[in-house]
């Protein structure tokens, strides 16, 4: 039977495409890219030419999509050779779908990060395709959908953005229309609320009228400048998450903020993330650095530095540190994402009969971050797909996650595999344990290992993902770490990646959107005002706010 996310998808997915139709009836030249189902509705990309949507038009363009649901259209499947469906694309002048299905018949997908790492193989093309027509209307589309156009429910156009075709900035912007949906007008209602209440809390319009940052295009996008306001409430928030994880056994280090290329050449992070990277040739030397846009590998190095024995494990460290990343200039925005990032990082290596030990003193500390802060947390058990944009072998992986699924004794394993499977095992026990609410989801690891990510509900019902657990067997193999095992024989530490916050503008970006800008009092940039009433008590109020300052707010503990 049929559940309501099932539902909801082939009703917003349906939706998409009378939205095109109800455009194409309006702009018979319009051309079209694609228009999934998304989260709470649906959108579709289109180019109109000179043409730009507005809201404006969103009221004609709703009117015309009634009327194609009132006509109780049926979405009729059909299947095509793609040799047929080109033909369909040139003649009805749809360059986009035709870009389209060239990639099929050439590799048989569509993913433009696959086809952009080459990771496809010539002659595994697409045979025949599939189209859904309703009414006068044709489209390239996998479906699902409804039986006709009549079983959709409430409906309402959003915005319009611009997106550049396939997300590539060299490529035609395009014209991204947006539309939410659900079952009923009562869950629409409820749902527009929320977006009302969204709006309002939005750290951008909060952070300028509160005074928290700014950004300069001298500086540039994506590089927020914090106001002295603004630099109170970061600091205390980077502070309660050092303080909290020295309580639980973190030690402070520190790493420059750029390095030699060797490090991510070592690391795999220079061929996975290269084009991410801000790269520095120092015009002494010529040589080539990156400034750092994680943290692990400069840890690695610390613990490399010295002979390390069991019993010294597990050593655990924290660096509160910025991080540079070169994201797409479309996808900044306000400090939900930034070029600059400030990371609460942390990185345990321990053994593998201590990682159960160590996933439940980080269980803990997040709860604790967050209950301080007031936030529900749920939890994602996150692993791969099978994709090969991950390191490390995959019968590994497979065997781990299986295990993890099955969380089966992993006293009966031996020899390299068993150890993956314990340590994965342990995971999810400790989630367990903790009696944490979760679920989980393939191809939401990082790419050299599966973790735990935490996902945090803000006081108008929005899930964020906010701290990270990820197992990290990769690393200490690239970089060959050891220790001496209790019989005086080299072992592989593992390596357990942390943050709590996860990055600080971002995590910014949603306490003051779950607080509303009325901050908790430990984390108000202003804290106490003091007004007089005329001049002749100053001299009892500069005495009476030393007093505030050196015995309340120096020593207020989390």
């Amino acid at each position: 039977m049929e559940n309501k996310e099932e539902k909801l998808f082939k009703m917003r997915h349906s939706l998409a495409h009378i939205m095109a139709a109800a455009v194409q009836r309006i702009y018979k030249d319009a051309k079209f890219g694609v228009g999934p189902a998304i989260s709470d509705g649906f959108y579709y990309d289109i180019d109109l030419g000179e043409n730009k949507i507005s809201e404006k038009n969103f009221g004609k363009i709703e009117k015309a999509m009634r009327r194609i649901i009132a006509e109780k259209q049926d979405f009729v499947r059909s299947e095509v050779s793609i040799e047929e469906a080109i033909s369909w694309a040139k003649e009805t002048n749809q360059p986009y779908k035709l870009e389209l299905l060239n990639d099929l018949k050439n590799t048989g997908t569509t993913d433009a990060k696959i086809l952009a790492e080459g990771d496809f193989e010539l002659g595994n093309g697409a045979e025949t395709v599939s189209f859904y027509t309703n009414g006068n209307y044709k489209d390239l589309c996998r479906g699902p959908h409804l039986s006709n156009t009549s079983e959709v429910g409430a409906f309402k156009l959003m915005r319009v953005a611009g997106a550049y075709w396939r997300g590539d900035e060299k490529n035609p912007q395009m014209q991204r229309l947006y539309g939410v949906a659900f079952e009923t007008q009562e869950e629409l209602d409820e749902y527009l609320e929320r977006m009302e209440e969204a709006k309002k809390r939005d750290h951008r319009k909060l952070g300028k009228e509160l005074d928290l940052y700014t950004v300069s295009p001298l500086v540039g996008i994506g590089l927020p400048l914090f106001t002295p306001r603004g630099t109170i409430l970061r600091d205390v928030l980077a502070n309660y998450s050092n303080q909290l994880r020295q309580k639980y056994g973190f030690e402070k280090v520190w790493t420059p903020h750029i390095t030699k290329k060797d490090l991510y050449e070592k690391s795999g992070h220079w061929a996975k993330f290269g084009e991410e990277l801000f790269l520095v040739k120092s015009q002494v030397t010529g040589g080539q650095f990156a400034l750092k846009p994680m943290n692990c590998p400069h840890h690695t190095q610390i613990f490399a530095s010295n002979p390390r024995s069991y019993k010294d494990l597990p050593i655990r460290y924290l660096e509160t540190t910025t991080d540079y990343r070169d994201e797409q200039t479309g996808e900044l925005g306000g400090l939900n994402r930034v070029r600059s990032l400030t990371q609460d990082d942390s990185h345990i290596f321990c053994r593998t009969d201590q990682i159960e030990g160590e996933i439940q003193n980080l269980l803990a500390a997040a709860h604790e971050l967050y209950s301080g802060i007031g936030m529900k947390l749920r939890v994602r058990l996150s692993y791969r797909d099978d994709s090969d944009s991950y390191l490390g072998d995959l019968a590994v992986w497979e065997s781990a996650q299986n295990q993890l699924k099955k969380a089966d004794d992993s006293d009966s394993y031996l020899g390299d595999l068993a150890v993956w499977e314990s340590a994965q095992n342990q995971l999810k026990k400790a989630v367990i344990s903790n009696n944490l609410d979760y679920f989980e989801e393939e191809g939401e690891a990082a790419f050299y290992g599966p973790k735990i990510d935490f996902m945090a509900t803000d006081a108008i019902g929005r899930e964020h993902q906010v701290a990270t657990v990820q197992l990290d067997f990769v690393q200490p193999e690239r970089f060959e770490l050891s220790y001496k095992n209790s019989e005086g024989q080299d072992e592989r530490p593992v390596m357990i990646h942390c943050a709590l916050l996860g990055s600080i503008e971002r995590f910014m970006s949603v306490y003051i959107e779950h607080k509303a800008g009325w901050f908790d009092f430990w984390a108000a940039p202003e804290q106490v005002r003091i007004l007089t009433i005329n001049d002749t008590l100053n001299d009892y109020v500069e005495e009476l706010a030393g007093l505030i300052f050196g015995r309340l707010l120096s020593k207020f503990e989390f």
